[in-house]
């Protein structure tokens, strides 16, 4: 006899409680029932039903053996959905894991278009730049900024580059001048993330040579929009992505310093879990999201 057969002709058995209650249930006869049952105790050479006249119960093996059944029977079921799957529209609700300001400015109307697209489709995007575990917070898919460390049964698609400018708004440089070298932000008023080292200096690239510089830094906030209005305000230099900052550039509200010098490059990763990424909704999201930054993660305004 097929062996899933008998296992899910067992499943059955337990949970109906009588091997007439299955008949009945699989247009099967009393003893064909009995013969899947006897099939797999014969195979396994343990017994796994205690029978009487009047009733039947579990062995202690036939107990684990049963919820070991079920579960491999439900995996089975679960690999023929997705494959089935494979041909389907994305639909139900995703969730999305992404840092505040890549979320705001960049991943926020990429997926609104997305959802133009995909209307059976819903998406519960939450922004945070602390830490997220996808397992213990339930999500589908995280935007990684930065280098990866423990992937483990996550699978990770690189996106484009992070990349971040150094700039201030025209009333700062006419009232305090424009640094021409990395060494003079020192002399003049920064804005920077909140931390306790990264926060005292910043790191430029020329040539393919990194240079650190102290910095002075006026206003330490834990929030990239928070900074940005400090710097519209006159407050002093900011070095942040170039997604927060892009329209504020291109209207002329900051200007770009130091144009030799390139902030480090940080690499962005779309996060999903190997065993789901084949789910249509995940999958139709997540190829979206490759060919929309493609070749960038900024406004076309700066490309």
């Amino acid at each position: 006899m097929n062996k899933l057969e008998s296992m899910a002709m067992f499943v059955r058995v337990v949970e109906r409680g009588s091997f007439s209650a299955v008949a009945d249930e699989m247009r099967l006869s009393g003893t064909m029932v009995g013969l899947h049952i006897k099939s797999l105790e014969e195979h396994l050479g343990v017994r796994l039903l205690n029978r009487t006249t009047r009733r039947q119960s579990l062995t202690d093996f036939g107990h684990e053996y049963y919820q070991s059944c079920r579960r491999i029977l439900a995996d089975i079921k679960d690999s023929e959905s997705l494959a089935s799957a494979l041909h389907q529209n994305p639909r139900g609700k995703l969730r999305v894991g992404c840092p505040v300001s890549f979320g705001a400015h960049a991943l926020s109307p990429a997926t609104a278009q997305f959802l133009t697209t995909w209307p059976d489709m819903t998406v519960d995007l939450v922004l945070n730049d602390k830490a997220i575990d996808m397992a213990e917070e339930g999500f589908d898919v995280l935007i990684k900024i930065g280098e990866l460390e423990h992937v483990n049964s996550l699978v990770a698609r690189p996106l484009a580059a992070y990349r971040s400018i150094v700039c201030a708004s025209p009333a700062y440089i006419e009232r305090a001048g424009k640094p021409l070298t990395p060494e003079e932000l020192s002399q003049h008023r920064c804005l920077g993330f909140a931390h306790p080292v990264a926060g005292s200096e910043w790191t430029l690239l020329r040539g393919g040579r990194s240079v650190k510089v102290p910095v002075n830094i006026a206003m330490a906030v834990n929030n990239g929009e928070a900074l940005r209005s400090a710097a519209l305000n006159g407050l002093g230099i900011i070095m942040q992505p170039e997604v927060l900052l892009a329209e504020d550039v291109r209207q002329g509200r900051l200007i770009p310093l130091l144009s030799e010098y390139q902030p480090l490059v940080k690499p962005v990763h779309i996060m999903t879990f190997a065993d789901r990424q084949q789910l249509p909704k995940i999958r139709f999201y997540v190829d979206f999201l490759l060919q929309h930054f493609r070749k960038s993660l900024c406004l076309p305004s700066l490309l």
